[in-house]
């Protein structure tokens, strides 16, 4: 229509008997420029009508509002424990409703997750142990006293990894360490080495993606300390793959051990990284931020990282963190030196927790949303294969939840506790009281001896 306006318009300047032509069709009264004008208000009636279509239909996609709520896949074989699992833990058969306006975005759970990570989070109270380590590295943790009485009488102790670069502050850990406390839980939660603003580095290195040196240093100390404890394994995002090397390395790690929990962990970094570099799902600008945030971690520690003569990084390495837009380069740069790794792709194949999982013997949860965009949905095949062939694993899959996210809420504010928070202490609460019920039954079992994993008929 816009072209033929202009093209009249043309003829009109033209010449006189170019112009004798069309009088009838450009300015007659009541000839065809009359009915072309009164066509202009619904022709923009419609653009307009279209456009808020266009938008509200990017909303609904972006929102992915079509999308009904609905319960975690749960992948594990048929065994009598499983069967006790799914009676006891309501929470995993039920329907996990997000919040209905933002919620079934994994994107925007993941970006609530990263900016808050919580709302309205408690305070708990804790003390700070430190643990010399034989490189001159000094560990940390944050021990936190149960607030009341555990529904089985006994003493049980959370050993948490938070995700990467995270320690006890943050609210995501702070909200499910009050949350556990007041279930009869004590909580000892790892400080990441180097994560901690106040904290300066003792040895010229920080944590890696795999690194189990100082996770099973407070385990240690918690044993030690607590001999009557028993242990409960908890581990999200990157502490996720940490808690499950950690056990996998060594049998001995799963002593007194009821159980293990590891939340939106990609279980290999080498195939996680790859699908890190992708644009889909908008991964390879996530990967910017986090690199981003693990530069400004790194050079906070450049002193230390640099002034000690048993340091493997130089300025060379630090020059090209500058200039590093991926984890991989950090990692290719930085964090494999710190363990002496020759290459990138063995720093990935030995930190990772693919390697070691499936010597855990004791029951394990492994949880992840289908929407998370930090964790390639390729990845979620092995614990998939995991969960079909070992009788202690237990996989659940959400719709919904992101990554680190799972938050829950009517319309539009989530609610402080987390559907990932109330799932993991059910599931350690319904562990609990398995293991006291086969003790009772067996009389002399001991908390290790699986044998009732195995499946029925």
């Amino acid at each position: 229509m816009t072209c033929f306006f202009f093209s009249s318009c043309s003829v009109i300047v033209g010449s006189k008997a170019e112009r004798s032509k069309v009088p009838t069709m450009t300015f007659s009264e009541d000839g065809d420029m009359e009915t072309f004008g009164s066509e202009l208000p619904a022709m923009f009636d419609g653009m307009k009508l279209a456009a808020v279509a266009a938008v509200l239909y990017v909303i609904v996609r972006c929102l992915n509002l079509t999308s009904s709520p609905a319960a975690p896949e749960i992948i594990s074989q048929d065994t009598p424990l499983s069967r006790y699992l799914l009676k006891s833990c309501p929470t995993l058969s039920k329907e996990y409703i997000p919040p209905l306006l933002w919620g079934k975005s994994g994107h925007l759970q993941t970006a609530l997750y990263g900016k808050m990570g919580r709302v309205s989070t408690p305070t708990p109270c804790g003390l700070r142990v430190f643990l010399p380590m034989q490189d001159g590295a000094t560990a940390t943790f944050d021990l936190f006293e149960a607030l009341g009485e555990h529904s089985t009488g006994d003493d049980v102790t959370m050993v948490i990894c938070p995700g990467i670069g995270n320690h006890s502050k943050k609210n995501y850990i702070r909200t499910f360490v009050d949350y556990s406390q007041r279930r009869g839980y004590r909580c000892a939660v790892l400080n990441h080495l180097g994560a901690l603003p106040d904290m300066e580095l003792t040895s010229p290195r920080m944590f890696t993606c795999g690194c189990t040196w100082e996770f099973g240093a407070m385990v240690d100390y918690i044993k030690r300390t607590f001999p009557q404890t028993l242990l409960v394994v908890v581990g999200f995002s990157l502490g996720g793959n940490i808690v499950c090397k950690f056990l996998g390395e060594n049998r001995s790690n799963q002593e007194r051990v009821l159980c293990c929990v590891s939340v939106c962990q990609g279980y290999s970094a080498l195939r996680a990284q790859e699908t890190f570099l992708q644009w889909d799902q908008c991964r390879r600008l996530y990967n910017f931020v986090l690199a981003g945030n693990m530069k400004k971690l790194i050079l906070s520690h450049r002193g230390s990282l640099l002034g000690m003569s048993s340091s493997n990084i130089d300025d060379a390495d630090l020059n090209r963190l500058y200039t590093a837009t991926s984890l991989m380069q950090i990692d290719d740069n930085i964090m494999r030196k710190f363990h002496g790794y020759g290459s990138l792709r063995e720093y990935y194949e030995k930190e990772s927790c693919v390697h070691y999982i499936h010597n855990v013997s004791v029951p394990l949860l492994l949880m992840n949303s289908l929407d998370d965009p930090l964790v390639h949905r390729s990845l979620l095949a092995i614990p998939c294969r995991l969960a079909e062939e070992m009788p202690n694993v237990t996989f659940a899959l959400t719709e919904h939840g992101g990554h680190m996210g799972f938050f829950e809420g009517a319309v539009l504010f989530p609610q402080p506790l987390t559907w990932m928070d109330k799932v993991i202490v059910e599931y350690t609460d319904a562990i609990c009281n398995w293991e006291r019920q086969q003790k009772g039954c067996q009389g002399t079992a001991e908390p290790n001896t699986h044998s009732w994993l195995k499946p029925s008929g």
